[in-house]
């Protein structure tokens, strides 16, 4: 899903069905970790930074609660923090919109990218990845429609208007199967895609769209908001999900080695926690494993 995958910049935190910020510091106890840090190559130690992409979205994954200061906040923002102390490096984050952070890998404008990220084999082919997270596609509606109660099956969307992300698997899904009506004898879904996270939902709940299909994680928490209307209706699809890099990038071991230091040491637990993510929780991190199916 592209990350699945969120993309694009968010509005305030109301307007995406935001809860009050999570406030606790999870991240004091996590100190430089001298074995993962010596995995890293000389010149970006000797840098002592990490050029790290964020695509920052909606909550909990990544987004500005505050548009005054537009500081992201979010479980990938604690994750990516949370690796550079381990391996004792300055993160210097740049916001990018989630369709250009992959190309930017492949030309060397960033060393990681972060923006809910699915491993796909397609994106396997160009893309390395290391996983912290087990995330995957779903699907929404407005709280008073009836139509739809679980997505199993794509010819459930047959005569509706989707809404989904640009540039992410969810769009790769839905424009992969747009014959699945055809073929069903059924008029067809359209998709309508969205660069703005923000933009998406406002378009689900004016009635622009009848469907939206987004991350498992963003809609469980935009659900779980009175404010934005909306209900969940099931996973779809699970997906793995990790920091990008461009394909064999030297930084992949030293970035499995802090995220599997993490969950040894009880930071990722008490990230996940933090954000209500604990259900994608991983067990170990792997490097670009082969897509879920």
């Amino acid at each position: 899903m592209a990350l699945t995958a969120c993309g694009g910049s968010a509005g305030p935190a109301a307007q995406n069905g935001a809860s009050p910020v999570p406030s606790q510091n999870v991240l004091r106890s996590v100190h430089k970790d001298e074995a993962a840090a010596k995995l890293l190559p000389r010149d970006v130690r000797k840098r002592g930074s990490l050029r790290l992409a964020t695509s920052v979205g909606s909550p909990p994954s990544a987004y500005h609660p505050d548009t005054a200061t537009k500081k992201p906040v979010g479980q990938d923002v604690d994750i990516g923090d949370a690796v550079g102390k381990v391996l004792g490096l300055k993160v210097k984050r740049d916001e990018a919109s989630f369709e250009t952070i992959l190309p930017a890998l492949t030309s060397g404008k960033y060393d990681a990218g972060t923006g809910n990220f699915g491993v796909t084999d397609e994106r396997r082919r160009t893309i390395d990845f290391v996983t912290y997270i087990n995330d995957g596609q779903g699907f929404a509606v407005r709280k008073d429609d009836k139509s739809l109660r679980k997505v199993t099956r794509l010819s459930q969307l047959c005569g509706k208007t989707v809404g989904t992300g640009a540039g992410t698997t969810f769009e790769e899904t839905l424009d992969t199967h747009k014959d699945v009506c055809k073929e069903s004898g059924e008029k067809p879904y359209t998709v309508r895609v969205f660069s703005d996270d923000g933009a998406e939902l406002t378009s689900l709940q004016q009635g622009r769209v009848d469907v939206t299909m987004s991350t498992i994680n963003g809609l469980r928490h935009q659900a779980a908001q009175p404010a934005a209307g909306i209900r969940f209706l099931g996973e779809f699809q699970r997906l793995d999900v990790g920091f990008a890099f461009a394909k064999g990038s030297p930084l992949t071991k030293a970035f499995q080695t802090a995220v599997n230091r993490l969950i040894k040491d009880g930071t990722y637990d008490r990230i996940l926690r933090k954000w209500g993510t604990e259900k994608s929780a991983i067990p170990v991190s792997r490097i670009s494993p082969p897509e879920k199916k």
